[in-house]
């Protein structure tokens, strides 16, 4: 037996969605893929977080279709025949694969970076790559041909077997609540709410998949949303009128996080330093054995529209230990965790009593955050439980 569900799917934010032509344009894998992630998250709150990987893949393989699974059979005419590959078993329909109506990039705001000579634009650096400097205009342009802009939805059906459906809908309600599509989503790009809103189901007794943060570094794979003494690692911004304006208090926040940290090395270092563990590459500082390692953020950024049609920028982190190729060091990246965690409870606090001079990092640049006060203290963060 099949479920069938049908959303309307609104982009809050541009999304950098491309095809194959790097033009943009909707399509369903970015969606399935998004899917089949938040199902791995509820597939390991399901079972306590004490996940064997291998008979996850088997039944995510069986669900959403694979080419790889040696022990797949099905029955035909009363005889069991192996197969290597298997359709998935969840449709996913868009009732349009238009191409993204944003052609030109509106007026940049700008922020303050304690590494850079110059002011540079908000959303150039929550989305390098997908955007580009024109040097010649002095403005912050698309790379590609467009982007889908805030405000165009699609609509979404989907089908699903019924014996599923638990695991499924709980998915889908993650998705509404933390998902983004496209380059630089983890940054709040490609942003999106789906009406009407999916089902909540909990897990365990919990509705979000939550895990102590410091239990999560245990596995290589982002699994669930961390939280410590005080609750689920979840921040939002006040509201906002539009995506310009939240998106340059999120880079704001992005530059303060990062910029704790100060490099004693530049190039080529021996041994990574702490601003390394929050992600990788970074620009003039690499590190000697990481070679073409890719380390993406594990905090992410997510936009949501309110009730009265303003915006809030989401902050939530999703532990994981890096992969055995960067040969992770576990008691520095809980130190520098456990950083970011602090810094984010500090923009948490009332401006007059912030204090980014106090030792929020036994390691952290207090004179860059000096820097860069002012911008801090236009930024007003509250802890959240959803």
């Amino acid at each position: 037996m099949m479920q069938t569900a049908t959303f309307t799917l609104t982009f809050t934010t541009p999304a950098f969605l491309g095809d194959a032509n790097q033009n943009a344009r909707w399509r369903t894998p970015p969606i399935k893929h998004e899917l089949r992630h938040w199902w791995r998250v509820a597939y390991a709150a399901d079972h306590g977080f004490r996940v064997n990987v291998s008979e996850m893949r088997r039944e995510e393989g069986l669900l959403f279709g694979h080419a790889w699974l040696e022990n797949d059979a099905f029955v035909q005419d009363g005889r069991k025949t192996k197969t290597a590959a298997r359709q998935s078993q969840v449709r996913i329909r868009l009732d349009h694969w238009n191409e993204g109506m944003l052609r030109q990039w509106p007026q940049d705001t700008t922020v303050t970076h304690p590494s850079v000579r110059m002011p540079i634009g908000s959303t150039l650096y929550l989305g390098y790559g997908p955007l580009t400097f024109n040097r010649n205009s002095s403005k912050t342009a698309l790379k590609a041909n467009a982007a889908i802009q805030e405000q165009e939805q699609a609509t979404l059906a989907i089908a699903y077997p019924e014996a599923t459906a638990s695991l499924l809908e709980q998915a889908l309600w993650l998705m509404d609540r933390f998902g983004t599509l496209g380059g630089r989503a983890r940054n709040g790009w490609g942003s999106y709410h789906l009406l009407p809103s999916p089902s909540r189901r909990g897990n365990g007794g919990e509705d979000l998949p939550l895990r102590d943060w410091r239990e999560c570094l245990k596995l290589d794979w982002p699994h669930a949303i961390g939280k410590d003494e005080t609750g689920p690692l979840i921040w939002q911004t006040e509201p906002h009128e539009d995506w310009k304006s939240l998106m340059r208090t999120l880079a704001i926040v992005k530059i303060g996080l990062r910029t704790q940290f100060r490099y004693t090395t530049g190039r080529g270092a021996q041994q990574p330093e702490d601003r390394h563990w929050l992600s990788y590459p970074v620009t003039n500082h690499d590190v000697k054995n990481w070679n073409a390692l890719r380390l993406p953020n594990q905090l992410r950024f997510k936009v949501r529209q309110t009730e009265n049609r303003k915006l809030v920028g989401v902050i939530y982190h999703m532990p994981h230990l890096p992969t055995r190729a960067f040969n992770p060091d576990s008691a520095a990246i809980e130190r520098v965790w456990r950083c970011v965690h602090q810094f984010l409870d500090e923009l948490s606090k009332a401006p007059n009593v912030r204090d980014f001079r106090r030792d929020l990092c036994p390691r952290a640049d207090r004179a860059a955050l000096q820097k860069q006060a002012q911008q801090l203290e236009s930024v007003c963060l509250q802890r959240i439980v959803e």
